[in-house]
């Protein structure tokens, strides 16, 4: 591992942080916090503040959702067509500023500049897709099977809409959530992490630049996540919830929901297993290895959690995969040459920190990295652990972190066994050169989606989600924006 640390404050960083908007959004107009507080944003690889964002108190959150309540009735009777453009002309404006928004995205949340770049596009592909996606909502038409009536089925648009997005992925989860809620002709009110709004709020300019009508789309920046979206989830005038997240807070928030049976949609937490085949290409399962577990420095739900080797090959695996992630750059994202970016604040470090310390503590042995990174900023080094046992928590716990703990197993049933073993069900990956295999395993693995001889399962044209506590929902592809569509039937008698 190389270390490379600059510091911030360079006259570009500064000039793209002063074009972002720092208030709320509501009802088309950037506004202080009524009560005028503030909350700082902070650079994760240095510990200075970026910038200063108003900071939404519970008046306010109820502000934004009275806008968006205004707006709905309008918005939903606005051509398709014309709600397509809009995502369209935001879709262009993204790719033509993603130098600008990559480097507010590295600021804020610390990954390195060719992610965030990667990350920018992938966001905007949500609105291309949806734009698409918008004039091809369609219903139908019947006859009942006795001849007697005709159905007549219609979708329409669910209500304003309540989105509350993470910040490992400040732009992409929050377009893949305001795209389809767009083409479908919701309102909505979001929620960005306190860690990284400056994202949101470049996107929310973004979309005002693009014609989205006032009210439509409203940000309200909040430290005090409950005490304001609770009131606004229990109110009653939004339709549909959103969330991705904690396991732990989205169940909280289901029970808030259920006040008002609300529509849900739940991307929660993972623990994805990474399976390597003792029949496996071990040079694509090691180039897939590091895509599943080093993008975002591992601080992705989908990211590869534990590692389940064959036995017979875990040895080669283990080198290869330590030998290249001991040769990670790691510093602040807007350095050359830079890899791997720090972690996004002290608790999760300290988090990583501390499941290594059990791991090794249970008798995992570290084959290379395995300790924090001396000087500013949150950095951990790119880890590999060997041995690591059952019951170590790394094998049940969300790691968010550059470490790879590896376990070797003998059969394929022992292999879906341990995979299987978590109340997670978001994503796995499988590795094996065998046709059967692969789709046997695939059918008997318990998640939403499976990575098969790839690192990488998310695309603005498929369905992501998971089962069991990984969620609720599907966002993406042609299923995406049915999640804020209601049907509606009309019984039609007609004379015979």
């Amino acid at each position: 591992m190389t270390s490379t640390q600059g510091t911030a404050g360079s006259e570009r960083e500064r000039k793209v942080l002063d074009s972002v908007p720092t208030g709320l959004l509501i009802g088309g107009e950037w506004r202080p916090a009524t009560s005028g507080a503030t909350t700082k944003v902070e650079d994760p690889a240095t510990g200075e503040v970026l910038a200063e964002v108003a900071d939404a108190g519970p008046e306010d959150g109820m502000a934004a959702l009275a806008a968006a309540h205004e707006a709905q009735a309008g918005f939903a009777a606005m051509a398709p067509r014309e709600r397509g453009e809009i995502l369209r002309r935001a879709y262009e404006a993204m790719m033509a500023n993603v130098d600008d928004l990559a480097l507010v995205m590295t600021l804020e949340m610390g990954k390195p500049l060719a992610e965030s770049k990667g990350e920018v596009a992938y966001a905007a592909e949500f609105f291309r897709w949806f734009s698409e996606e918008a004039v091809r909502i369609d219903g139908g038409y019947a006859t009942a099977p006795n001849g007697q009536s005709r159905f007549l089925v219609m979708k329409q648009p669910v209500g304003p809409c309540v989105f509350i997005t993470p910040w490992n992925f400040p732009l992409a989860m929050g377009t893949r959530k305001i795209g389809p809620a767009i083409a479908a002709g919701c309102t909505v009110v979001i929620k960005p992490a306190h860690q990284t709004p400056l994202s949101m709020l470049a996107l929310g300019q973004i979309l005002l630049d693009a014609g989205l009508p006032a009210g439509v789309l409203n940000i309200i920046n909040a430290t005090d996540a409950g005490g304001v979206m609770e009131p606004i989830i229990r109110d009653g005038r939004a339709r549909k919830l959103s969330f991705t997240g904690s396991t732990g807070v989205g169940k909280t928030l289901l029970r808030q929901a259920s006040e008002k049976v609300l529509r849900t949609s739940m991307e929660l937490g993972g623990n994805a297993s990474f399976i390597v085949f003792d029949d496996a290409d071990l040079e694509k399962a090691v180039a897939g290895a590091m895509v599943a577990k080093m993008r975002n420095m591992g601080e992705a739900c989908t990211a590869a959690n534990r590692f389940y080797v064959h036995r017979s090959i875990s040895g080669a695996f283990a080198e290869k995969l330590a030998e290249k992630m001991g040769a990670l750059v790691v510093g602040r994202g807007t350095e050359d040459g830079v890899q791997v970016g720090p972690l996004v604040d002290a608790k999760g470090r300290d988090k990583v920190v501390d499941l290594v310390g059990d791991a090794l503590a249970h008798g995992a042995t570290v084959k290379v990295g395995g300790a924090p990174v001396d000087g500013p900023g949150y950095f951990y080094t790119p880890t590999v652990l060997t041995d690591v046992p059952k019951e170590s928590r790394l094998n049940h716990e969300e790691i968010f972190g550059p470490v790879a703990p590896i376990s070797v197993f003998d059969t394929e049933a022992e292999a879906l066994a341990a995979a299987n073993a978590t109340e997670f069900g978001l994503v796995n990956y499988v590795f094996t050169e065998s046709l059967d295999r692969a789709l046997r395993v695939a059918e008997k693995l318990e998640s939403g989606m499976i990575g098969l001889n790839t690192g990488l399962v998310s695309n603005p044209a498929a369905p992501f989600g998971g089962v069991k506590e990984s969620g609720l929902g599907r966002e993406g592809g042609s299923v995406g924006i049915d999640e804020f569509l209601e049907t509606k039937y009309v019984a039609i008698g007609i004379a015979i």
